[in-house]
C-alpha cells in the first residue's frame, strides 16, 4: 500500500482553522451541527429542511435543484468515524461538505449562487467567455507515459477555466518522483530541475515474519470506542513502523504539478483560489507556476484571492462570508470572533469597516 508522510506544517494554516473554528461556533448557535474532539473543535453541520448551516441559502437551494451538483455530498467525510453521531439524523454519514473548514464547500458557496454564475464582471474576472456553468468535481483525463491517463478530479472547471480551491488545507500534497514522472507531459509543460524537490517515505506494509505480532495493526485506524490506552498504544506502533521506512526522493506540489498537466491536456486555464490569510500557499503556487517553461501554458496559469473576488458578489454573500470565514474585500477588515460574540452579529454590515 502506498501512502505519502509530508513533513510540511504552516503556522499560518493552523492560525487560519483556529480563527475560522471561532466564527463557526458563533455561526452554528441557529443550525443542527457538532463539535469535533479536540482543543479546537471543528464544527460539522447536518442538512435541515432545505438549509445547510455551512452553506449560503440561495447557494444550497441552488445545489438542491441540480443532481450534478448535490453528487458531491456523496464525498463521505475522512474523520467521521472520529465524529460525535448526529441526534437529528442517526443514519447519515458524515461529509467532507458539512465541514467549515472545507474549501469546497467554500467554492460553491460563491460560484453556486445564481447572482454569482450570471454576473458579467464575475465571468470577466475568472476568463468565462461562454455561457458554460460550473462543474464541480471533474474528471480530467491527464495522459501517462504509458498510453493510460490519469483521471485527475479538479474542484471546478467553468468553461475553459479549471480551478483549485484552498482554505485550511496545510499544503499542496508531495508524492514520488516516480509517480510524477510517469505523467506524459511532465517534461514538455516544466523545466523539472526547478520544480521544488522532498525527501518522502512512501508507507508499505511489512511481511508477517518482519513484525508478525504487529504487522496487522501498523496502519489501521483504532475501532469505534476504544480508549487512551489502546490509541496510545496504537500510536506507538504506528511511529516505530513511519521510522523504519525509507526516505525517497520526490516533489511538493503535487496537486498543482497534476493540474497544470490536466490543464494543459485540456486546452484549459488554471487557477488556485486562496485567502489572502495563506501567503505560504501562494509562495507554493509561485514556485511552481516559475517552473512552467512552455510559453503557451505560462500565460495560462493565474493566482486569486478570495478577498479579491468579494466586491463583485451580492451583499448577502459578502455578509455570509465575512461573518462565517472572515474573508472581506480588500482595505476591509473583517468583523472579528471576539467583537461577533460581544456585541452581536446585527451590528455588522459586509465592507463598511475600514
Amino acid at each position: 500500500m502506498s501512502d505519502i508522510i509530508s513533513g510540511s506544517a504552516f503556522p499560518f494554516s493552523g492560525g487560519l482553522r483556529a480563527e475560522l473554528a471561532l466564527r463557526n461556533r458563533f455561526w452554528a448557535h441557529n443550525h443542527p451541527h457538532v463539535e469535533s474532539y479536540g482543543a479546537n473543535p471543528v464544527i460539522i453541520y447536518a442538512p435541515e429542511d432545505g438549509r445547510h448551516g455551512n452553506f449560503y441559502e440561495p447557494a444550497y437551494t441552488a445545489i438542491i435543484a441540480r443532481p450534478e451538483w448535490i453528487r458531491r455530498f456523496d464525498k463521505i467525510h475522512a474523520q467521521g468515524r472520529c465524529l460525535p453521531k448526529p441526534q437529528f439524523e442517526p443514519m447519515r454519514k458524515w461529509r467532507e461538505l458539512d465541514s467549515c473548514m472545507s474549501s469546497d464547500a467554500l467554492l460553491m458557496n460563491v460560484f453556486c449562487t445564481p447572482e454569482v454564475i450570471a454576473s458579467p464582471a464575475i465571468r470577466s474576472m475568472m476568463g468565462i467567455d461562454s455561457e458554460a456553468e460550473p462543474v464541480f468535481g471533474w474528471k480530467a483525463r491527464v495522459p501517462l507515459q504509458n498510453g493510460r491517463v490519469d483521471r485527475t478530479e479538479v474542484d471546478m472547471r467553468w468553461g475553459g477555466l479549471l480551478v483549485e480551491s484552498k482554505l485550511t488545507e496545510s499544503d499542496f500534497q508531495c508524492r514520488e518522483a516516480s509517480v510524477v514522472e510517469a505523467y506524459r507531459d511532465l517534461h514538455e509543460v516544466f523545466d523539472c530541475d526547478l520544480l521544488p524537490r522532498v525527501q518522502i517515505r512512501t508507507r508499505r506494509r511489512r511481511e508477517v515474519i518482519e513484525f508478525a505480532e504487529e504487522f496487522t495493526q501498523e496502519w489501521e485506524p483504532p475501532c469505534e470506542g476504544a480508549d487512551d490506552n489502546a490509541r496510545a498504544f496504537h500510536a506507538e506502533i504506528e511511529a516505530r513502523a513511519d521510522a523504519e521506512q525509507p526516505w525517497l526522493p520526490g516533489y511538493s506540489g503535487y496537486q498543482l504539478i497534476r493540474n497544470v498537466l490536466a490543464a494543459h491536456a485540456a486546452g484549459a486555464t488554471f487557477c488556485v483560489i486562496h485567502d489572502e490569510r495563506r501567503p505560504d500557499l501562494r509562495e507554493a503556487w509561485f514556485q511552481v507556476m516559475r517552473a512552467v517553461n512552455n510559453v503557451d501554458m505560462r500565460v495560462r496559469c493565474k493566482a486569486l484571492m478570495w478577498q479579491e473576488i468579494v466586491p463583485l458578489l451580492p451583499a448577502g454573500l459578502r455578509e455570509f462570508l465575512e461573518v462565517k470565514y472572515g474573508i472581506a474585500e480588500p482595505g476591509c477588515v473583517a468583523v472579528t470572533p471576539e467583537e461577533l460574540e460581544a456585541h452581536g452579529y446585527g451590528k455588522f454590515s459586509p465592507g463598511v469597516r475600514k
